[in-house]
Protein backbone atom coordinates (compact mmCIF):
# COMPACT_ATOMS: atom_id res chain seq x y z
CA UNK A 1 0.00 0.00 0.00
CA UNK A 2 1.79 3.35 -1.10
CA UNK A 3 1.60 5.64 2.43
CA UNK A 4 -0.62 8.70 2.50
CA UNK A 5 1.00 11.72 2.41
CA UNK A 6 1.32 13.59 5.50
CA UNK A 7 -0.37 16.97 5.85
CA UNK A 8 2.43 19.99 7.09
CA UNK A 9 2.11 22.67 9.11
CA UNK A 10 4.67 25.92 9.56
CA UNK A 11 5.14 27.09 12.99
CA UNK A 12 6.17 30.99 12.70
CA UNK A 13 7.42 33.40 15.14
CA UNK A 14 7.10 36.98 14.09
CA UNK A 15 9.26 39.74 16.21
CA UNK A 16 9.49 43.35 14.26
CA UNK A 17 10.33 41.15 11.91
CA UNK A 18 9.08 43.25 8.10
CA UNK A 19 12.93 43.63 6.91
CA UNK A 20 12.99 39.51 5.98
CA UNK A 21 9.50 38.31 6.63
CA UNK A 22 8.22 38.42 3.16
CA UNK A 23 10.98 36.74 1.47
CA UNK A 24 10.78 33.72 4.09
CA UNK A 25 6.59 33.65 3.62
CA UNK A 26 7.17 33.47 -0.36
CA UNK A 27 9.81 30.94 -0.02
CA UNK A 28 7.48 28.57 2.20
CA UNK A 29 4.65 29.39 -0.14
CA UNK A 30 7.19 28.58 -2.95
CA UNK A 31 7.55 24.96 -2.08
CA UNK A 32 8.08 22.12 -3.98
CA UNK A 33 5.26 20.37 -2.25
CA UNK A 34 2.36 22.75 -1.12
CA UNK A 35 2.27 23.54 2.43
CA UNK A 36 -1.32 22.85 4.05
CA UNK A 37 -0.98 25.16 6.81
CA UNK A 38 0.32 28.33 8.23
CA UNK A 39 0.32 29.54 12.30
CA UNK A 40 2.46 32.47 13.09
CA UNK A 41 2.20 33.62 16.46
CA UNK A 42 3.33 37.37 16.63
CA UNK A 43 5.19 38.46 19.87
CA UNK A 44 4.02 42.26 19.78
CA UNK A 45 5.63 43.67 16.77
CA UNK A 46 5.38 47.28 16.49
CA UNK A 47 7.34 47.52 13.38
CA UNK A 48 5.14 46.72 9.43
CA UNK A 49 5.36 42.93 10.44
CA UNK A 50 1.21 42.05 10.67
CA UNK A 51 0.48 44.23 7.65
CA UNK A 52 2.87 41.83 5.62
CA UNK A 53 1.31 39.01 7.40
CA UNK A 54 -2.29 40.22 6.37
CA UNK A 55 -1.31 41.21 2.80
CA UNK A 56 0.65 38.10 2.08
CA UNK A 57 -2.77 36.00 3.57
CA UNK A 58 -4.99 37.40 1.31
CA UNK A 59 -3.22 36.31 -1.50
CA UNK A 60 -3.51 32.43 -0.82
CA UNK A 61 -7.70 32.63 0.18
CA UNK A 62 -7.58 28.70 0.20
CA UNK A 63 -4.46 27.68 2.57
CA UNK A 64 -5.16 28.19 6.18
CA UNK A 65 -2.95 30.93 7.43
CA UNK A 66 -3.72 31.54 11.15
CA UNK A 67 -2.19 34.76 12.96
CA UNK A 68 -1.89 34.90 16.51
CA UNK A 69 -1.43 38.57 17.72
CA UNK A 70 0.36 38.30 22.00
CA UNK A 71 -0.76 41.68 23.63
CA UNK A 72 2.13 41.05 25.96
CA UNK A 73 5.42 39.27 24.62
CA UNK A 74 6.04 35.93 25.74
CA UNK A 75 9.29 35.49 24.54
CA UNK A 76 10.96 33.81 22.00
CA UNK A 77 10.24 29.87 23.76
CA UNK A 78 6.59 30.40 24.67
CA UNK A 79 5.91 32.24 21.73
CA UNK A 80 7.38 29.27 19.75
CA UNK A 81 5.39 26.31 22.22
CA UNK A 82 2.26 28.88 21.09
CA UNK A 83 2.61 28.51 17.62
CA UNK A 84 3.21 24.70 17.45
CA UNK A 85 0.16 24.00 19.73
CA UNK A 86 -1.82 25.77 17.26
CA UNK A 87 -1.11 23.61 14.21
CA UNK A 88 -3.09 21.18 13.12
CA UNK A 89 -0.91 19.09 10.70
CA UNK A 90 0.46 15.68 10.91
CA UNK A 91 4.21 17.33 11.07
CA UNK A 92 4.72 20.58 11.77
CA UNK A 93 8.38 22.79 10.16
CA UNK A 94 9.74 25.16 12.38
CA UNK A 95 10.70 28.38 11.18
CA UNK A 96 12.41 32.05 11.94
CA UNK A 97 10.84 34.93 10.47
CA UNK A 98 14.41 35.81 8.60
CA UNK A 99 15.73 32.85 6.71
CA UNK A 100 14.65 31.38 3.32
CA UNK A 101 14.10 28.13 2.58
CA UNK A 102 14.78 26.37 -0.14
CA UNK A 103 12.72 24.87 -2.71
CA UNK A 104 12.69 21.48 -2.00
CA UNK A 105 12.89 21.68 1.78
CA UNK A 106 9.43 20.47 2.91
CA UNK A 107 9.46 17.52 -0.06
CA UNK A 108 12.52 16.12 1.10
CA UNK A 109 11.65 16.17 5.05
CA UNK A 110 8.85 14.65 4.42
CA UNK A 111 9.93 11.50 2.66
CA UNK A 112 11.81 10.95 5.47
CA UNK A 113 8.68 10.81 7.72
CA UNK A 114 6.53 8.97 5.55
CA UNK A 115 9.38 6.25 4.72
CA UNK A 116 10.23 5.66 8.62
CA UNK A 117 6.90 6.04 10.36
CA UNK A 118 8.66 5.90 13.59
CA UNK A 119 11.12 9.43 12.91
CA UNK A 120 9.75 11.71 15.40
CA UNK A 121 12.28 14.03 14.74
CA UNK A 122 14.21 15.78 11.61
CA UNK A 123 16.50 18.31 11.97
CA UNK A 124 19.04 19.58 8.48
CA UNK A 125 21.89 21.24 7.99
CA UNK A 126 21.37 24.93 6.66
CA UNK A 127 24.04 27.01 4.74
CA UNK A 128 24.89 30.72 6.61
CA UNK A 129 24.53 34.00 4.80
CA UNK A 130 24.62 37.61 5.06
CA UNK A 131 21.94 40.09 5.85
CA UNK A 132 21.63 40.48 1.77
CA UNK A 133 21.24 36.81 1.33
CA UNK A 134 25.02 36.19 0.10
CA UNK A 135 26.40 32.60 1.27
CA UNK A 136 29.23 32.90 3.72
CA UNK A 137 30.87 30.20 2.77
CA UNK A 138 30.11 27.91 5.67
CA UNK A 139 27.20 25.59 6.91
CA UNK A 140 25.40 25.97 10.42
CA UNK A 141 27.14 22.45 11.28
CA UNK A 142 30.23 23.36 10.57
CA UNK A 143 30.14 26.72 12.05
CA UNK A 144 28.88 24.85 15.50
CA UNK A 145 31.76 22.66 14.91
CA UNK A 146 29.08 19.39 15.34
CA UNK A 147 31.75 16.48 15.12
CA UNK A 148 31.55 13.00 12.64
CA UNK A 149 31.22 11.44 16.37
CA UNK A 150 28.04 13.62 16.97
CA UNK A 151 26.85 13.11 13.72
CA UNK A 152 27.42 9.26 13.50
CA UNK A 153 25.47 9.03 16.59
CA UNK A 154 22.65 10.92 16.33
CA UNK A 155 22.48 8.62 12.71
CA UNK A 156 22.59 5.25 14.71
CA UNK A 157 19.81 5.77 16.76
CA UNK A 158 21.92 7.23 19.96
CA UNK A 159 21.24 10.85 19.48
CA UNK A 160 20.58 11.32 23.47
CA UNK A 161 24.81 11.14 23.51
CA UNK A 162 25.37 13.86 21.42
CA UNK A 163 22.50 16.23 22.28
CA UNK A 164 23.32 15.36 26.39
CA UNK A 165 26.97 16.63 25.07
CA UNK A 166 25.59 19.92 23.51
CA UNK A 167 22.96 21.13 21.35
CA UNK A 168 23.43 20.70 17.92
CA UNK A 169 19.66 21.31 16.71
CA UNK A 170 18.71 24.17 15.32
CA UNK A 171 14.84 24.78 15.26
CA UNK A 172 14.77 26.64 12.00
CA UNK A 173 15.66 23.70 10.48
CA UNK A 174 13.61 21.19 12.14
CA UNK A 175 10.53 18.87 11.32
CA UNK A 176 8.49 17.24 13.90
CA UNK A 177 5.41 15.42 14.39
CA UNK A 178 2.66 16.67 16.36
CA UNK A 179 2.40 14.13 19.14
CA UNK A 180 6.10 14.69 19.90
CA UNK A 181 5.00 18.53 20.38
CA UNK A 182 2.02 17.61 22.79
CA UNK A 183 4.86 15.12 24.43
CA UNK A 184 7.11 17.81 25.18
CA UNK A 185 4.26 20.34 26.47
CA UNK A 186 4.51 22.20 28.67
CA UNK A 187 7.91 23.52 27.98
CA UNK A 188 10.47 24.18 30.74
CA UNK A 189 11.37 27.76 31.40
CA UNK A 190 15.18 26.89 31.58
CA UNK A 191 15.15 25.52 28.01
CA UNK A 192 14.51 26.88 24.41
CA UNK A 193 11.94 25.31 23.09
CA UNK A 194 13.99 23.65 19.99
CA UNK A 195 16.48 22.40 22.58
CA UNK A 196 13.75 20.83 24.62
CA UNK A 197 11.95 19.08 22.02
CA UNK A 198 14.86 17.30 20.24
CA UNK A 199 15.73 16.09 23.91
CA UNK A 200 12.42 14.15 24.75
CA UNK A 201 12.20 13.16 21.12
CA UNK A 202 15.82 11.50 21.44
CA UNK A 203 15.09 9.91 24.80
CA UNK A 204 11.89 8.65 23.95
CA UNK A 205 12.14 7.83 20.01
CA UNK A 206 13.75 7.89 17.01
CA UNK A 207 15.32 11.25 15.84
CA UNK A 208 17.51 11.76 12.66
CA UNK A 209 20.05 14.66 10.76
CA UNK A 210 19.89 15.36 7.12
CA UNK A 211 23.84 16.44 6.97
CA UNK A 212 22.95 19.36 3.86
CA UNK A 213 21.49 22.46 3.50
CA UNK A 214 17.72 23.04 2.96
CA UNK A 215 17.43 26.43 4.42
CA UNK A 216 19.19 29.99 4.09
CA UNK A 217 19.88 30.84 7.66
CA UNK A 218 20.29 34.31 7.75
CA UNK A 219 22.68 36.44 10.26
CA UNK A 220 22.13 40.10 10.38
CA UNK A 221 22.75 41.35 14.06
CA UNK A 222 19.31 41.43 15.02
CA UNK A 223 18.35 38.02 15.32
CA UNK A 224 16.56 36.70 17.92
CA UNK A 225 18.95 33.30 18.55
CA UNK A 226 21.44 33.21 16.02
CA UNK A 227 24.67 30.84 15.46
CA UNK A 228 27.42 31.14 17.74
CA UNK A 229 31.16 29.84 16.75
CA UNK A 230 33.69 27.59 18.43
CA UNK A 231 36.84 29.06 16.40
CA UNK A 232 40.04 30.33 18.16
CA UNK A 233 38.45 33.50 19.26
CA UNK A 234 35.36 32.37 19.96
CA UNK A 235 37.07 29.64 22.20
CA UNK A 236 39.51 32.31 23.99
CA UNK A 237 36.20 34.37 24.84
CA UNK A 238 34.62 31.95 26.51
CA UNK A 239 37.46 31.02 28.98
CA UNK A 240 37.97 34.74 29.69
CA UNK A 241 33.67 34.87 30.13
CA UNK A 242 32.65 34.58 33.94
CA UNK A 243 31.30 30.92 34.95
CA UNK A 244 28.66 31.41 37.40
CA UNK A 245 25.60 32.27 35.37
CA UNK A 246 26.20 29.90 32.14
CA UNK A 247 27.10 26.69 35.01
CA UNK A 248 23.96 27.98 36.60
CA UNK A 249 21.70 27.69 33.73
CA UNK A 250 23.34 24.30 32.65
CA UNK A 251 22.62 23.16 36.25
CA UNK A 252 18.89 24.58 36.16
CA UNK A 253 18.12 22.74 32.50
CA UNK A 254 19.70 19.12 33.51
CA UNK A 255 17.44 19.56 36.69
CA UNK A 256 14.56 20.11 34.99
CA UNK A 257 15.33 17.56 32.49
CA UNK A 258 15.96 14.80 35.35
CA UNK A 259 12.21 15.85 37.10
CA UNK A 260 10.10 15.49 33.75
CA UNK A 261 12.71 12.37 32.21
CA UNK A 262 10.60 9.76 34.50
CA UNK A 263 7.12 10.76 33.23
CA UNK A 264 8.03 10.60 29.58
CA UNK A 265 5.68 8.73 27.02
CA UNK A 266 6.50 6.60 25.52
CA UNK A 267 8.91 5.95 28.69
CA UNK A 268 12.18 6.54 28.38
CA UNK A 269 14.72 3.22 28.99
CA UNK A 270 16.85 2.64 32.13
CA UNK A 271 19.93 3.32 30.37
CA UNK A 272 18.32 6.75 29.45
CA UNK A 273 17.10 7.55 32.42
CA UNK A 274 20.82 6.58 33.96
CA UNK A 275 22.90 9.14 31.47
CA UNK A 276 20.25 12.25 32.12
CA UNK A 277 20.67 11.08 36.33
CA UNK A 278 24.94 11.42 35.28
CA UNK A 279 24.29 14.52 33.46
CA UNK A 280 22.73 16.16 36.41
CA UNK A 281 25.62 14.93 38.88
CA UNK A 282 28.04 16.31 36.69
CA UNK A 283 26.53 19.88 36.06
CA UNK A 284 26.37 19.84 40.22
CA UNK A 285 29.03 18.91 40.45
CA UNK A 286 30.76 21.92 37.83
CA UNK A 287 28.58 24.63 39.74
CA UNK A 288 29.92 23.83 42.95
CA UNK A 289 33.24 24.44 42.26
CA UNK A 290 35.02 27.17 44.31
CA UNK A 291 36.48 30.43 43.32
CA UNK A 292 40.00 29.58 43.98
CA UNK A 293 41.30 28.28 40.62
CA UNK A 294 44.26 25.82 42.48
CA UNK A 295 41.03 23.88 44.93
CA UNK A 296 39.18 23.36 41.67
CA UNK A 297 41.92 21.08 40.45
CA UNK A 298 41.37 17.94 42.49
CA UNK A 299 37.53 17.56 41.66
CA UNK A 300 38.35 18.18 37.68
CA UNK A 301 40.95 15.90 37.79
CA UNK A 302 37.88 13.34 38.99
CA UNK A 303 35.50 14.30 36.59
CA UNK A 304 37.66 13.89 33.77
CA UNK A 305 38.86 10.59 35.33
CA UNK A 306 35.32 9.59 35.31
CA UNK A 307 34.66 10.33 31.20
CA UNK A 308 32.40 12.89 32.26
CA UNK A 309 33.49 15.79 30.52
CA UNK A 310 33.65 14.18 27.26
CA UNK A 311 30.37 12.38 28.02
CA UNK A 312 28.32 15.60 29.21
CA UNK A 313 30.42 18.07 27.12
CA UNK A 314 33.22 19.68 25.01
CA UNK A 315 35.76 17.41 26.55
CA UNK A 316 39.07 19.12 27.06
CA UNK A 317 37.30 22.55 26.24
CA UNK A 318 35.06 22.10 29.32
CA UNK A 319 37.69 20.75 31.20
CA UNK A 320 39.92 23.98 30.54
CA UNK A 321 37.07 26.32 31.13
CA UNK A 322 36.65 24.92 34.38
CA UNK A 323 39.92 25.57 35.31
CA UNK A 324 40.57 29.00 34.32
CA UNK A 325 37.41 30.92 33.77
CA UNK A 326 36.39 33.37 36.74
CA UNK A 327 33.44 33.04 39.07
Amino acid sequence: MIPVAPRTSVALCTYNGAAYLEEQLLSILGQSLPVGEIVVSDDGSTDETLSILERVAAGWPDLNFVVLRNATALGVTANFEQALAACSGDLIALCDQDDVWWPERLERMMAEFTRRPALQMLHADARLVDAAGAPLGFTLLQTLGVSDTDRASVHAGHAIDAYLRRNIVTGATMMVRRELVERSRPFPPAWVHDEWIAMVAAATGEVDLIEEPLTDYRQHGRNQIGVTTLDATGKLSRLRAPRRARNARLLARAAALQQRASGFEPAASVSVLALIEAKLAHEKRRSALPAARLRRVAPIVRGWRARDYSRFGLGLQDVLRDLVQPV
